[in-house]
Formats: C-alpha cells, sequence, structure tokens
C-alpha cells in the first residue's frame, strides 16, 4: 500500500505484536485441543483479523497494515500447533512420559522459524507470479479491506461489511445448532456395493462451503474425482475382499477406509506433490536467483519498493544454518546415553541434511497446496505420513530390522522427533504463503511480515508445551499407558507413530501406498492431457485430497465450488460484474469467520465443562431428524445469503 505523505503507515507496532501474542494464547490452546480431540484444527487468519479490527478501531492511528500484523502472528501461533499431529506419538511408544517443556518448544521452534525461513524464497514463485487462488489468503485479504472500507465511511464496503457479518452470524449459528444436536453436523449413509460397502457423507458445515467458493471448479472437480475413485472404486474393492465382520456396515467399511484407502490417497499424494515440486522447481530457482539479485541491489543502493522487499537472502541463509546448531544439540540429547549412542555423529548429520533437503521440499509442496486449496483444508499430515516414512526407511537402511526392543523404541523416537521438526516446517510453510499473499493483496512489507512471522512461531512454541502436559496428564491419549476413560484419541499421532514402527518392524501397508503412487502416476499425466487441449484441468494433489480426506469434509467443498461456479456465471452477466463477484467472496468469506470464531468459543467451552457435547439438548433417535431438517435449513440459508449477496451488488 503506498501513501502521498511522507509520514510512513504504522505497520510492525510493538501493540500490533503483543495483540497478536494475546491471541496467539487462545488460538492454540483451542488448537491444541480440537486437534487431539477430533484430529482437526480451525485456521486462524480471518478470526484473528476480525478480531483485530474490532479492537483496534477505537485505538488512534489504526491501519489496515497493523491489522494484517496482527492476523499474522496470531495464524503462525495457531498453525504451529499441528506439532500435536506427532509429539503425543512419543509418550504413545512410551518413549515420554509428559512433554518436557525445553524439548518440546524446541522442536516446535526450530523447525517454525525454518518454515519462515524456507517460504521466503518462494514468495514470489508461489504467490507473485503464480495463479494459485489462495481462497483463505484472499478471504483474510477481504475481511481486512472492508473493515478498513468501512471505517473510512465507504459505500460499498459498508455493503461488503454487511454481507461478511450476515454471512458470519448465519453460518455460527448454524455450528451452534449442531451442537445442541438439533441439527446435524453431517449427512451420512452407508450401504452395500455389491459384495462390498461404501457411503456417501456430506458435511452441513459453512466454511466448508465458502471454502469451495473460493478455491474454484477446476480444484472442485479434481476433489470430486477423488471422492470417486476412493470412496465409489477402491473402497467397494477393498471391502468386497475383506468379507464383513461382526461389525456395523459403519464400522467395517469405515476401518478399511481408515486402514486401507487412506494410505491408498496418501500415494496419490505423494506422487502428485512430486510431481508439483518438478513443476514449480523451475520457478521456485528463478525466486531464489531474483531474491539474491534484489538483495545485491540494495547493496548497491539501488531502490527496491517496500511492497517487493523480503528479508534479504544472506540473512535467510544465516538463520536458516544458524537453526541447525541447536537442532544438533537436540538431537544429541535423544541420542545420549541410549542404544543409539555409539552412532551419534552419523545420525545427526543425516537428520540434518534429511531437514535441510526434506525441509526446502516440503516447504514449496505446502505452499503449493495452501494456494491450491487454502491452508486449514490442505493435507498436511499426509505430508507427515511421507516425511515419518522417509525417515523411517533412511534408519532402515543404516540399523537394518531386527534390532532389540529398546534400539527398536529409540529408531522410532528418534524418527519421530526428527518428523516434528520437519511438520513443523510444513505446517508453517502452509500457513506462511498464505498470509503473504493477504499481505500482497492488502500491500503489506513482505520483510515485516516474515518478521511478524517468526514472532508467531516463537510465541506459539511457548504455548504448546504447556498445553500439551496440561491435556496430557489429565486425560492422556487413547494407546499410551496410562489413559484414562475420557483419553484424547490424537488420531494423526498414533497413525503416524504406526506408520515409523510399522517401517521399522517391517509390516507396513506398502501395497496401497504403491497402487496409490500408480495411480498419481495416470492422474498426473491425465492432467497434463487436459491441459495441453485446453480443457478444464484436474490438479492431482485435488485428486489426491478427495482420496485421503474423509467425504464429509470433501463433498462440501465439491458442493461449494459448484455453487461459486453458478453464482459467478450470473455474476458476469450482471450490471457490475467486478463488484458481484466481490460480493459473492465476501459472502464466501463470511461463512469461514462465522463458524472459525464459533470454533474458538466452543473449545473454550469443551474445555471448562470436561464434555464432549456441553450443548446437547437432544440424544440418540434424533440423528434421521437432525439429518433431514438439518439439510434443508442448511440449503436453506445458503439460498438466502447469496441471495443476499446479489442484492448487495445491485444497490
Amino acid at each position: 500500500m503506498t501513501t502521498t505523505t511522507s509520514r510512513p503507515i504504522a505497520e510492525l507496532t510493538l501493540r500490533g505484536v503483543l495483540l497478536g501474542g494475546l491471541i496467539t494464547l487462545l488460538f492454540t490452546a483451542a488448537n491444541v485441543y480440537l486437534g487431539l480431540k477430533v484430529g482437526l484444527t480451525f485456521a486462524t487468519s480471518i478470526p484473528a483479523a476480525v478480531i483485530s479490527m474490532a479492537i483496534l478501531r477505537y485505538l488512534p492511528g489504526a491501519t489496515i497494515l497493523e491489522n494484517n500484523i496482527v492476523q499474522t502472528v496470531a495464524s503462525a501461533a495457531g498453525t504451529l500447533a499441528a506439532i500435536i499431529f506427532v509429539l503425543p506419538g512419543l509418550v504413545m511408544i512410551g518413549w515420554w512420559q509428559g512433554f518436557p517443556y525445553l524439548t518440546t518448544a524446541a522442536i516446535t521452534a526450530t523447525g517454525g522459524i525454518l518454515g519462515v525461513m524456507f517460504s521466503v524464497p518462494l514468495r514470489r514463485a508461489l504467490v507473485i507470479d503464480s495463479p494459485l487462488p489462495y481462497p483463505e489468503g484472499r478471504a483474510a485479504a477481504e475481511v481486512l479491506k472492508v473493515g478498513a472500507g468501512s471505517r473510512e465511511g465507504a459505500a460499498e464496503s459498508a455493503r461488503g461489511l454487511w454481507t461478511i457479518v450476515w454471512s458470519a452470524l448465519a453460518s455460527g449459528g448454524f455450528a451452534i445448532l449442531t451442537q445442541t444436536r438439533l441439527v446435524a453436523a453431517e449427512a451420512t449413509m452407508w450401504f452395500r456395493a455389491g459384495a462390498g460397502a461404501t457411503g456417501i457423507a456430506g458435511g452441513l458445515s459453512f466454511a466448508l462451503i465458502g471454502a469451495g467458493h473460493l478455491v474454484g471448479l477446476s480444484v472442485g472437480c479434481a476433489m470430486l474425482v477423488g471422492i470417486l475413485l476412493g470412496w465409489w472404486i477402491v473402497l467397494p474393492i477393498l471391502t468386497a475382499a475383506a468379507p464383513m465382520p461382526a461389525a456395523t456396515l459403519a464400522e467395517w467399511a469405515g476401518g478399511v477406509f481408515r486402514s486401507d484407502v487412506r494410505f491408498f490417497g496418501a500415494g496419490v499424494i505423494g506422487v502428485a506433490a512430486i510431481w508439483t515440486l518438478l513443476r514449480i522447481i523451475g520457478p521456485v530457482i528463478g525466486g531464489i536467483r531474483s531474491a539474491i539479485a534484489a538483495s545485491q541491489a540494495r547493496a548497491g543502493g539501488a531502490i527496491i519498493a517496500e511492497a517487493e522487499r523480503d528479508l534479504p537472502i544472506g540473512l535467510v541463509a544465516l538463520v536458516s544454518l544458524g537453526m541447525l546448531v541447536p537442532i544438533a544439540v537436540l538431537l544429541w540429547s535423544v541420542i545420549a546415553g541410549g542404544p543409539l549412542a555409539g552412532s551419534a555423529v552419523a545420525l545427526i548429520a543425516g537428520a540434518l541434511l534429511f531437514v535441510v533437503v526434506v525441509g526446502l521440499v516440503i516447504a514449496a509442496v505446502c505452499g503449493y497446496m495452501a494456494g491450491l486449496i487454502g491452508a486449514s483444508n490442505s493435507p498436511v499430515s499426509g505430508i507427515g505420513i511421507l516425511s515419518v516414512l522417509a525417515a523411517s526407511l533412511l534408519l532402515v537402511g543404516f540399523f537394518g530390522r531386527g534390532t532389540p526392543p529398546d534400539t527398536t523404541q529409540a529408531l522410532v523416537a528418534y524418527a519421530l522427533i526428527v518428523t516434528g521438526i520437519v511438520f513443523g516446517v510444513a505446517t508453517i510453510s502452509n500457513d506462511n504463503l498464505q498470509d503473504l499473499k493477504t499481505g500482497q493483496l492488502v500491500g503489506a512489507t513482505p520483510w515485516k511480515q516474515q518478521v511478524a512471522l517468526v514472532l508467531g512461531v516463537i510465541f506459539g512454541s511457548l504455548v504448546v508445551p504447556p498445553v500439551l502436559n496440561l491435556l496430557g496428564s489429565t486425560l492422556g491419549f487413547v494407546g499410551a499407558p496410562g489413559a484414562g476413560p475420557n483419553a484424547l484419541a490424537a488420531p494423526q499421532a498414533a497413525l503416524i507413530s504406526a506408520l515409523a514402527k510399522g517401517v521399522l518392524g517391517g509390516d507396513l501397508n506398502w501395497a496401497m501406498i504403491g497402487w496409490g503412487a500408480l495411480a498419481g502416476a495416470v492422474l498426473v499425466v491425465l492432467d497434463e492431457g487436459l491441459g495441453r487441449a485446453g480443457r478444464l484441468r484436474l490438479p492431482p494433489l485435488g485428486v489426491g485430497l478427495g482420496v485421503y480426506l474423509p467425504m464429509s469434509v470433501t463433498l462440501t467443498v465439491v458442493v461449494g465450488a459448484a455453487i461459486g461456479a453458478v453464482y459467478d456465471r450470473w455474476a458476469r452477466r450482471s450490471a457490475d460484474p467486478e463488484a458481484a463477484e466481490r460480493m459473492g467472496v465476501l459472502a464466501a468469506t463470511g461463512m469461514i469467520v462465522g463458524e472459525s470464531l464459533w470454533g474458538v468459543a466452543f473449545a473454550g467451552i469443551v474445555y471448562a465443562t470436561g464434555s464432549d457435547a456441553p450443548l446437547a439438548l437432544v440424544g440418540a433417535g434424533w440423528e434421521v431428524p437432525g439429518a433431514i431438517g438439518g439439510t434443508i435449513l442448511f440449503l436453506a440459508l445458503i439460498a438466502t445469503l447469496y441471495r443476499q449477496a446479489a442484492r448487495a451488488t445491485r444497490h
């Protein structure tokens, strides 16, 4: 953003950083709890932007760029909470009895700071010179613009703000209704398919509808192909080959999906991720060269526009190398005095090389995925799966299989800790490029955002360990020693730790990963052919998401993409196409805002009451009426919100 006055616009301010840090405390704790409970976390950028605007608008000199810094700090910290998808595995295998504060904070901070550094040279390639939609980045930018415009009294901005408000109220209100159980949170039906079984499920989530609108029709169609492949081809075949045990249809088919189909999806994602990297490696190298050239030009006295200034590439390299020192010390503390101590030098050197090489690859792939479908919908846990597989395979190559039990346990723990560091890189790079896209759209200074991202990582690293310790000591984790009746499932951590044990023990489901990789290769060829023919493309990563994620998530995103395409077609025929399309984006944004803010509040209610369903008004037996009534109300509200958005354009 430029200004005609000599006084610079307030951006990276002390009050903005402190406010972002305070919001961090709330969002990080909420994300840790919900992630351990149900395996999902929520995006914090938009809620942080809304809270920031609500507070800073009453303070003198508040600007859109200062609000952007607040959401940048808070979103980085909230995203870092995804480290819980790995670290509880160390308790589950009995390596840790709790979460040592310094070790947990170090794993979180070092991976997160590397994620910031690795994503700096990717900004030009994946944000500036890329057509990726960055749905959540765009949504956050629209929220910030509308808030700033409304404050200045712009008529269109005021209408846009009301569009966001009404959508948010409908989204949050419906989410509250789902927690009362009067309406269902999702509609699911399982049925036989020949000798096998499958199902259809759709989550009644306004946030997913909004995300679908923002990602667009191409990604939506790709995810639909993934649903067809995973749920209606692979799942019926596999269930037919595994006769139904003494269980319900849902338990049978759902169990096969979790144990086999998700590994098939992980194989698709792996190949798609590798292909994505190969496609973008040229622009990435170009971005790095551009960053180096910009640093050299600035050193030579050239004036670089504020909106183009990243952190100097030399500083990025220095900080990245500097992070390897505490990582080496951390890894030494894990190995010292144990069965792996004799191989410490080789193990630490190999791990550092792994973190740098795999971390750079994962930063690029996760940034691309965030741009494709949004940070909160990216399958970061799938990247964690691939990372732990790679780390475990390297350890097998070094030590072989059939090691004594204490050595095997130490190897599994080492693989999980290295994966935890790489996972920090993945989660932060997944979020950072989304934030940098928001910054680009509102005219922020990149290097100031990158500093804010580092501060957010530090805040989050200080908050995660005590929250983990509190939940681990009071509730425990399913499968961990001493877990109580209210133990948290921590599904991703359980899966990732099981993968490490499977690779090192020799009983991993390689067959499904291999078949998924083969399918991924076919999808890459298909997508390239469609691109050359000028047809609607099917991004292979989008297809992989459709296979890997639960249908209750992906099908709703597909529906949102279709609704968004219908609305945009109408908008292009309207008197003011740009304004009409913008109102549609704001309506979708409000859908994400309302549910996200309620997610924060509900996490606090669950934690305070200790109940899984603190707002439930009805019990078992209400599922069918809740699903029918909820679906009707859900569709009616969506139609009303889009009609309201269209009406706001005409005024």
